[in-house]
């Protein structure tokens, strides 16, 4: 079976003619040929359209007498006879009559035609000339608008090739018009991302509907150093017909605009990173967390590799000599945002270091302003690392950019901050300066607060150490074990003690009490009341009665109260006489019987004053298990007290445990790193 002419859509009628597709078509250029005579001997269905007259009509007709007016017929005969007899085309504008009777300009092209007999013919293309006028404006403004555009444009055939590139895309790519042509996408486009972009064009193509405003950010070959942003577009195009020719894409360069987006972001996160800090620098009194705390927040947004490093002379509050020398730094905080070899080259958290005057770091506290290398080259390492060994380790680990920013606190340089960027690919700028200056201003004084906070604390922990007794390895009749636990160290150091006193009789006297307070004059008041029990022990005082004295020079303290017990035990009667002072109250614990507290007057507290003691008496029989502690072993904000004494018991079964162990037993088991009140504890045997 023959294959038909045309394609059939299955319509009986067959098959429905041809779209216009082409510029021609939508022209609607009429072609008609005259013979020497000047007779119409062809004429196509677009010459009907244009002049009216079917075939019929117009073939055989002088063409001059059918669409000529008479007062042009001069003019149009010569030009005819021109054509003719010279061979020369002739084009132009001319006034046509329609078959309606109106007249019409037409755009002509008139040429000479020979046929194989040696015959002449002439041949008319013509158009309607408000028709053609209007396509080739749109035309030259078509061509004016992409050639002098600012915006970058592209056409494409549908493999995605380029047809036509602009002046502007050339400007955008770097690349020239006719490097484009013919190349593909892959082949032009800056774009990291250009997968995503063949696909969204792919994508154009398959459906025909636009994408508009596609953000894309890269670094053109003309400019590779910077980063730069479009906004792309992409469009369909079809002829007439709906015939997909390919597809338009447009490009608006947003630099600028991505370049203000990206400052005012940078200034919010800054902003943030600043907001931040202040609720998370400086948490506790304590110099290294501080220092860490400072060195988590400015990882990753302002470095990669962050240290904090205190001179040793700041660290102990003794004032550093001013001069030119080297200067002893002590490490107190270490953070990479990745694994990195940079790490090794840098102090650990805890050693000294010395640097010499030459290194970056030292020249940073020495002058007391920031020292920026935005891009730090081979020269540059060995004046920031301080060895060869580290030097070698900085370059192996890429450090491209370095900043080194002063830890300054009421005027006084305690140290340094340490940047360095390996993976951010951005050098520092004069904004991270700003940026990393405030941080460390912030942190500076809360590491200043803090260190000065821990020299007091010290200080008052020695004093109270001091103070506390180095009791005789041997009392008659009673084994003996202590404890004092300070607070932790963010709390000052508290006013506890304890004292074991031996007196006469082969007697010994035990003494727990707290004043209430902190502070090195708590830890100065609670040793003035230590001397004074022990000069009144030695009178041989009832309990009672030694605590109305020590109630007496309580009350000459200024603004203080403290709680205390005194016991006297005597082994040949196995009695032991106690006083207490408002005070804990002690627990016992005796083999084969459940640990108790043992119920004696509360008493009121020293300093109060007026108020009489009463003295309790309780048989110790041997090995029994005495226990004396202050109420920083019991007490908690979030547990009763009663139940805090019953898990204190608890700890109690075993009174024959080794009493050394059982002092650890109950540190461990009741206090907790977050307490903030210090304990003493006093745990006997009687033998």
């Amino acid at each position: 079976m023959a294959a038909e002419p045309f394609p059939s859509n299955g319509d009986e009628h067959g098959p429905e003619p041809p779209r216009p597709t082409g510029l021609l078509d939508v022209l609607s250029v009429a072609a008609l040929v005259v013979d020497a005579d000047g007779r119409l001997v062809f004429w196509t269905p677009q010459a009907e359209e244009l002049f009216g007259y079917t075939s019929e009509e117009a073939l055989g007709k002088y063409a001059a007498r059918l669409f000529i007016h008479p007062e042009h017929l001069q003019a149009v005969t010569r030009l005819f006879a021109e054509v003719l007899e010279t061979g020369r085309s002739w084009a132009g504008t001319f006034p046509i009559r329609h078959k309606d009777g109106s007249i019409r300009l037409t755009e002509f092209r008139n040429m000479r035609l020979l046929d194989d007999r040696g015959g002449v013919h002439a041949l008319g293309i013509a158009a309607d000339h408000n028709l053609l006028q209007r396509v080739e404006t749109d035309l030259a403004l078509c061509e004016r608008l992409i050639s002098q555009s600012p915006i970058g444009i592209a056409l494409m055939d549908p493999d995605l090739h380029y047809l036509l590139v602009n002046p502007a895309l050339e400007r955008i790519d770097g690349i020239p018009a006719e490097d484009h042509i013919g190349r593909g996408l892959r082949e032009t486009l800056p774009f990291p991302d250009v997968d995503t972009v063949e696909s969204a064009l792919r994508q154009v193509l398959a459906t025909g509907t636009p994408l508009l405003d596609q953000y894309h950010v890269g670094r053109p070959p003309a400019d590779p150093d910077h980063e730069h942003a479009w906004s792309l577009s992409f469009y369909r195009l079809e002829d007439p017909g709906g015939r997909v020719l390919g597809a338009a894409t447009s490009v608006v360069d947003v630099t600028e605009r991505h370049r203000v987006a990206a400052q005012a972001d940078q200034a919010r996160r800054r902003l943030a990173l600043i907001a931040d800090a202040s609720t998370r620098v400086g948490t506790t009194l304590e110099v290294e967390q501080t220092a860490q705390e400072l060195a988590d927040i400015a990882t990753p947004e302002l470095a990669d590799v962050v240290a904090v490093d205190i001179l040793d002379s700041a660290l102990a509050c003794r004032a550093r000599k001013h001069g030119d020398g080297p200067e002893l730094f002590r490490a107190l905080a270490l953070k990479a945002a990745h694994p990195t070899v940079a790490l090794r080259a840098a102090d650990p958290p805890g050693d000294l270091a010395a640097y010499d005057s030459d290194r970056l770091v030292t020249l940073c506290v020495h002058t007391g302003r920031p020292v920026l290398v935005s891009h730090v080259g081979d020269h540059d390492l060995p004046r920031i690392a301080r060895n060869a060994e580290a030097t070698s380790l900085l370059a192996r680990a890429g450090v491209h950019s370095y900043l080194a920013v002063p830890l300054i606190a009421h005027g006084e340089v305690l140290g340094a901050l340490d940047l360095k960027r390996t993976r951010n690919p951005r050098p520092f700028e004069q904004d991270d300066v700003t940026l990393a200056t405030e941080l460390a201003g912030r942190a500076a004084v809360a590491i200043d607060n803090a260190r000065w906070f821990q020299s007091v604390r010290n200080t008052a922990l020695t004093l109270q150490r001091s103070l506390l007794p180095d009791h005789p390895p041997h009392h008659t009749g009673l084994k003996i074990a202590s404890r004092y636990q300070p607070a932790q160290a963010t709390s000052e150091v508290g006013g506890d003690w304890y004292d074991i006193i031996p007196l006469t009789g082969d007697r010994t006297a035990l003494v727990i009490g707290d004043v209430m307070g902190n502070g090195i004059d708590a830890a100065a008041t609670m040793g003035r009341l230590r001397t004074a029990t022990c000069a009144y022990a030695e009178l041989d005082l009832a309990p009672g009665v030694l605590l109305q004295h020590l109630d007496k020079i309580t009350c000459d303290l200024e603004h203080y109260i403290v709680t205390c017990i005194y016991a006297v035990y005597d082994p040949h009667t196995k009695e032991c006489h106690i006083a207490n002072a408002g005070h804990m109250p002690p627990a016992l614990a005796r083999p084969g019987h459940t640990p108790a507290l043992l119920d004696l007057p509360p008493g009121a507290p020293l300093g109060v004053g007026g108020i009489p003691f009463e003295t309790t008496t309780v048989e110790l029989s041997t090995d029994d298990l005495f226990v004396l502690y202050t109420d920083g072993l019991v007490e908690t904000r979030h547990h009763s007290i009663d139940d805090r004494l019953n898990f204190l018991l608890s700890f109690l079964d075993t009174p024959d445990r080794p009493l050394e162990e059982t002092c650890d037993l109950l540190l461990h088991g009741l206090r907790h790193p977050d307490d903030h009140d210090d304990v003493a504890l006093l745990v006997t045997r009687a033998l």
